[in-house]
């Protein structure tokens, strides 16, 4: 038809004839009102209107015609639901689903007699029910999920056999589920869940046996499961989850074919059958959360078979190995998990891959610090492998959005199970962004997508809705919650209660999202960066070195090779020479400074000169030459050679100077008979 936004939905020239039976059908995110205009179409029959972004309230106008289908669902229809619609009693089809309407269902709607199918979920209904729509004997097809009726599911349900369909899931209705539901023989699919208030037993469904999918999750239902539950033949889909159900299961083989079979958080005991544990990889099961006792059959660890915490005391122990706790290499303080994305770093933090594909009932225990149980199964879609994880549709302009182009999905129930911590206080925090559903001017941003957060079994948030609390959507939330850790455990459970849209932008949108998740404690050691954990190395390393260095040198010391030398005068000293020590200046006054008239001889080593003391004591005195090879061994040699004899022939050492590089030998010249140098001398001088 090539219709385009406007203000008003233009409609083509169609001449009134009554035999042109008229479709009007759009799907192209059209902008403005309804028109009232389209009661100009006396013929038509047919109106298909959903998935826009038409806003105001239902035209009377409309009232007028015969109309046998009525779909404007999922637009931004406002307003009470008009009572004039119920003038339309040729109507067979009604769908006003995922519109702002306020107030209650008309009355007036029980005028439509000839109705078959009416739709009204996520409508934001209110008030009870209307028991006129009992006159609606042809119905049968009612969903009226996800609304905020009040009071208890009306016993009207005697008045509805030819019912089909029935879907009452968080209507805001209590229970108990009424006994009339009973007589309803021709169901096929039946959803019922999350109904607060009065519990009842398992409800009589035994001659519903042609019954294809069945709900009745979260409704308070206590006893045991019916025998003849296992003989539904052409059950496809099962789910009893999150009730009181107790008892055992028989061993005899079952007769249902139940592809998916939710039995989660229930008190069911004994033995899991051998029909359940050996089905397939087309089967789904989910028995966690029970009381079962450990099987002496083997049960293999498969994806499709979900036992975590399915035994008694809530153990997730069994005889299979992959269902056994891993031993614990330390005490952890910090797991930082980036869920449904690859390994990354924000901030110097890292945060752990989260990349498997998930499944309908599916056990995840892959690491030592934490583990994953996901169940449920998204209703009304063809089931895909990429339905637990969501991608970003559009260009992330977050802050480090690395955590929030991936998110981790789940259509009932996730739970991340962290293990090995240390005990004490921590801090949680939980990372949203809500990348699937829009809010641009289309129908795709009319999604509501709403559930709930248990934090170590704790409600922490109700009804969470993350593009309203962050005023948008591809925009980080961000939430902190002080928690405890006992036993080394901490359990985080994403739960979906059945509010919110189901099918914006596409059926099968709704349930939890979660993007990433950090537990800290909030004692833990402090974690060193990497340019301390380098400066660490260094100082380690030089430490060491210097404490080898220290030894080795202590180790010498000990031996005494560091032990200070002694000078020649203390050398000297040392000797038992019998010998005088003069100094320097005493030795350049007695030779008036060495002066070369005073010398009398020169050896091999060096000069000797003739010297007067103060005391008129007349010496020789030997001074080492520079140019001489005689050190400070062949020195000490001469003295102690020379002091040690005694001959009348031979001088006699009177005493030596050491002072500095000066080394002198000073001998008593009038004793010399055998130095014929020194003796030639002495004659000339006489």
């Amino acid at each position: 038809m090539g219709l385009r936004p406007s203000t008003t939905v233009l409609l083509p020239a169609i001449a009134p004839s009554p035999t042109v039976n008229v479709i009007l059908k759009s799907w192209q995110d059209l902008d403005g009102v309804l028109p009232p205009s389209l009661s100009k179409l006396l013929y038509i029959k047919t109106v298909i209107l959903h998935r826009n972004y038409l806003k105001g309230i239902i035209p009377r106008e409309w009232a007028a015609l015969k109309l046998e289908t009525l779909s404007v669902a999922m637009n931004h229809i406002t307003g009470p639901i008009p009572g004039y619609l119920g003038n339309i009693t040729t109507l067979k089809y009604l769908s006003l689903e995922n519109n702002q309407f306020s107030g209650t269902i008309p009355p007036e709607f029980g005028r439509l007699v000839n109705l078959e199918n009416l739709t009204l979920n996520a409508t934001y209904l209110t008030g009870k029910f209307p028991l006129s729509l009992a006159n609606l004997s042809n119905l049968k097809e009612l969903r009226i999920s996800s609304n905020n009726f009040t009071g208890k599911i009306p016993d009207i349900f005697r008045s509805w056999k030819q019912l089909e369909k029935l879907e009452i899931q968080a209507s805001g209705f209590e229970g108990p589920i009424p006994s009339s539901l009973a007589l309803l023989h021709n169901l096929v699919e039946l959803r019922i869940s999350d109904l607060p208030g009065e519990g009842s037993k398992f409800p009589n469904l035994k001659n519903m046996k042609n019954m294809y999918r069945l709900m009745l999750r979260s409704c308070n239902i206590s006893g045991t499961i019916p025998d003849y539950i296992w003989e539904l033949s052409g059950l496809q889909i099962l789910d009893l989850s999150f009730n009181k159900l107790e008892g055992n299961f028989s061993d005899s083989e079952s007769l249902t074919k139940a592809q998916y079979m939710y039995l989660t958080k229930n008190s069911l005991a004994g033995h899991i059958p051998e029909w359940m544990s050996i089905r397939d990889s087309r089967y789904q099961i989910d028995l966690s959360y029970n009381n079962f006792s450990e099987s002496h059959q083997s049960l293999s660890c498969r994806e499709n078979l979900n036992l975590f915490q399915s035994f008694s005391g809530g153990k997730n122990l069994g005889p299979d190995n992959c269902l056994k706790s891993l031993p614990c290499s330390k005490d952890w303080y910090s797991v930082n998990i980036n869920c449904g994305g690859g390994a990354t770093t924000i901030n110097g933090v890292n945060y752990e891959a989260d990349e498997d594909l998930g499944g309908r009932a599916k056990y995840v225990p892959l690491k030592e610090t934490w583990e994953t149980s996901s169940t449920g199964l998204f209703w009304d879609t063809t089931p895909t492998s990429m339905d637990f994880i969501a991608r970003n549709v559009s260009v992330l302009r977050t802050n480090n959005s690395e955590l929030y182009t991936r998110a981790r999905l789940s259509p009932l129930s996730l739970t991340y199970y962290f293990r090995c911590l240390a005990n004490g206080n921590y801090t949680v925090t939980l990372h949203f962004a809500e990348i699937v559903i829009r809010d641009n001017r289309s129908y795709q941003s009319l999604g509501r997508r709403i559930f709930d957060v248990y934090v170590q079994e704790k409600l922490e948030l109700k009804d969470f809705n993350i593009k309203n609390e962050e005023k948008g959507v591809d925009k980080a939330a961000i939430r902190k919650f002080k928690t405890v850790v006992r036993n080394k455990t901490l359990t985080i459970r994403f739960h979906w209660a059945g509010k919110g849209t189901t099918a914006i932008p596409r059926r099968g949108t709704y349930g939890p999202l979660i993007s990433a998740i950090s537990v800290d404690s909030d004692h833990r050691p402090r974690v060193l960066n990497a340019w301390e954990k380098n400066l660490k190395v260094v100082v380690g390393a030089v430490v060491s070195v210097l404490c080898l260095v220290l030894v080795i040198l202590g180790i010498l010391w000990w031996k005494g090779y560091f032990q200070p030398k002694p000078s020649r005068e203390q050398v000297l000293r040392g000797l038992d020479l019998q010998t005088g020590f003069f100094t320097f200046i005493q030795m350049k006054a007695a030779t008036n400074n060495f002066d070369p008239a005073n010398k009398i001889g020169e050896g091999g080593f060096g000069a000797v000169y003739k010297g007067v003391l103060l005391d008129g004591t007349i010496i020789a005195i030997k001074k080492l030459s520079s140019k001489s090879r005689q050190g400070d061994r062949e020195f000490l040699n001469e003295l102690g050679m020379i002091s040690g004899l005694q001959h009348p022939n031979v001088v006699r050492l009177y005493g030596c100077c050491v002072e500095g590089t000066q080394l002198l030998l000073d001998m008593n010249t009038w004793k010399i008979i055998a130095l014929h140098m020194l003796y030639s001398v002495l004659k000339k001088a006489s």
